[in-house]
């Protein structure tokens, strides 16, 4: 995390501009019935002088009545404020708090895939999650304390101060001892709650990872490692939290201690007064119950004190997200999209991640309505062309033009929906089928949808399945085969009907059955459209009108599959490693690996080669 820090002067007109402004009219009719819950407080201390004096020491019986009746009165209006404070103040908390996740998620949706790489979804969900909720109860609290304790407070003291101003000044002897030790105790606080903030966001990280990756883990017999690293990090996270609930406990105990010096002062000098007779025991039970009330008020507004600077560590993680430079951006002035398939260009492209160089003045054409395949060992670039070409990533150097369109002069959403992709991650959301399909869409007709299904051989196994259309696919589509997922894949980008279309390794997970199956699809899917393809199997790029073979970032040769061959080079070297002998290839550190995984494996193997080296070229 870096160490960008926030004043809470900063944080809180933030949260007044962004969030508590809209609310102000319900803020202010619960902040007067907190201030009227508060006065009642005042006004039950300075009933405590005519309950004793005229009552219990006069023994007037009229005083009786009035005073009970007073005395119900309050308790009445209290409560009614009570009531009408606290509803009030939850809504205003879980709107605002519902206001910020809404613009936290905005604002990380519209982030490059840099942004995404360095903060993974379990941090991100932490902040979204954990930390506004956190927040919310945080200045509910804060928004409380303001108004009924201070005003509370406020009113207590004027009592005290109208029955002996000497005894008030008493009572307060211990605030000068107190100061101190506060202000360390609320930087104390600030500084073990930020720490706890990020703890919790990387717990909440291993758990994503542990989750997402629950099968590799019990094929490697990693479920001790996994729970010891959670282990280890639970218990660093609950030593932070107990630490920050100490300095938050200690604030309110400082209170306690110059409460308990400012009574012993109080009694040891008006003790005295009421002996000789100066003051009445109504006027010291008034004084006494008055200071005994603003007990409580003082120990929550020191506890919100405390609570106050939790909720600013989280708040400056939040606003640090919300404060990240969108990198990409439309145009102000942006050029209309082409609506037909276009030609794709991109002319001396280059691209590193630090030091690292992924594209190196790359150029390379895909013709209008044509399919252009794109083929070579693993790093060559091919991936990041897809994520040049929709804008998840801008490059360093270079031009990407669209139908003779500048990227850059297009509307990133008018960009995004040239694009149909089809990935072998075929990403499925927990919702019906016919969801994932259609995606939020309400102008497909039933008779486009079913064209679309027969189309991607959806409607093959769509009878099979319980509740059909209506069938939840389960968390990323667990509930479907991997050729059924990529199948309804395929049927949504059928269904967005775009003029180009992405596909990466589209059939590289499948059997050869379900491959059958998605190849055809595939092949209607593409009839008409640019169709830019990333290919591990060369069998299913044979008939492309064009193959791009790439090395280390550059452009290493291009034409059909016959002409590539007969050059010899890269994609013969690759061809022949599936095909014939597995003998030559252009990376022999992949074929290294091969061999020391199978160490009794034959080049006369091509069968067994011809699989693994689908998974390592491409």
């Amino acid at each position: 995390m870096s160490d960008v820090t926030y004043t809470s002067s900063e944080l809180l007109k933030w949260l007044w501009r962004d969030y508590l402004r809209k609310h102000m009219g319900l803020l202010l009719i619960a902040l007067v019935f907190m201030a009227v819950e508060g006065a009642t407080m005042g006004a039950l201390a300075k009933l405590m002088q005519p309950m004793f004096d005229q009552v219990f020491v006069a023994g007037q019986e009229n005083a009786l009545i009035w005073v009970g009746l007073v005395l119900v009165g309050i308790f009445v209006l209290r409560a009614i404020a009570g009531v009408v404070q606290k509803v009030l103040l939850t809504r205003i908390a879980q709107k605002s708090a519902a206001d910020m996740r809404i613009d936290l998620l905005d604002r990380m949706m519209i982030q490059d895939g840099a942004f995404h790489q360095t903060h993974p979804p379990g941090f991100l969900v932490q902040r979204v999650q954990s930390d506004v909720n956190a927040i919310g109860a945080v200045w509910q609290a804060v928004i409380t304390g303001t108004g009924r304790d201070f005003v509370g407070l406020i009113v207590l003291l004027g009592v005290a101060v109208s029955i002996d101003p000497v005894w008030a000044l008493l009572a307060c002897i211990g605030v000068p001892l107190m100061v101190m030790p506060a202000a360390l105790a609320q930087r104390f606080v600030r500084a073990r709650s930020r720490e706890a903030r990020d703890l919790g966001a990387h717990l909440s990280t291993r758990l994503d990872e542990v989750f997402h990756g629950i099968v590799q883990i019990k094929l490697n017999a990693l479920e001790r490692y996994q729970a010891r690293q959670y282990r280890d990090l639970t218990r660093t996270y609950v030593r932070t939290e107990v630490r920050a609930s100490f300095g938050n406990s200690a604030l309110p105990g400082l209170i306690d201690i110059m409460s308990g010096i400012g009574f012993m002062a109080v009694i040891l000098y008006g003790g005295s007064e009421i002996i000789d007779g100066e003051k009445t025991i109504g006027q010291f039970m008034t004084f006494f119950t008055a200071m005994g009330f603003t007990f409580n008020p003082l120990r929550r507004l020191g506890a919100i004190s405390g609570l106050w600077q939790t909720a600013a560590a989280a708040l400056e993680r939040i606003k640090e997200l919300m404060d990240a430079p969108v990198n990409l951006k439309s145009p102000e002035h942006p050029v209309a999209a082409p609506t037909a398939a276009p030609d794709i260009v991109l002319d001396g492209v280059s691209l590193s991640y630090g030091e690292a160089s992924v594209l190196d003045s790359l150029s390379l054409t895909a013709t209008a309505g044509q399919t252009t395949a794109l083929v070579g060992a693993s790093g060559a670039g091919k991936s990041t062309i897809f994520n040049l070409l929709t804008r998840l990533i801008d490059p360093q150097k270079g031009t990407i033009s669209i139908g003779g369109v500048e990227l850059k002069d297009m509307e990133i959403s008018d960009l995004r929906g040239l694009f149909s992709v089809v990935t072998q991650e075929a990403l499925l959301f927990d919702e019906t089928l016919r969801e994932n399909i259609v995606l939020g869409r309400e102008d497909v007709s039933d008779d486009e949808l079913q064209k679309v299904l027969e189309a991607a051989h959806v409607a093959d196994f769509l009878p099979k399945l319980e509740h059909g259309l209506e069938t939840r696919v389960g968390p990323r589509g667990s509930a479907l085969s991997g050729g059924q997922r990529q199948r309804v894949v395929i049927a949504r980008a059928l269904l967005r009907n775009t003029p180009i279309l992405l596909l990466d390794e589209a059939t590289s997970a499948l059997d050869a059955q379900s491959e059958k199956v998605v190849q055809q699809a595939l092949d209607r899917l593409s009839e008409g459209r640019t169709t830019l393809v990333i290919a591990h199997r060369l069998s299913t790029i044979r008939g492309a009108d064009k193959i791009v073979v790439m090395d280390r970032g550059r452009v290493m040769d291009e034409g059909k599959h016959d002409e590539l061959l007969a050059r010899g080079g890269i994609y013969a070297d690759l061809y022949r490693l599936q095909f014939e002998d597995g003998k030559t290839v252009s990376d022999s550190r992949n074929v290294d690996a091969l061999r020391a995984l199978q160490p009794g494996l034959k080049p006369s193997a091509p069968n067994i080669f011809q699989r693994l080296g689908q998974r390592l070229f491409g």
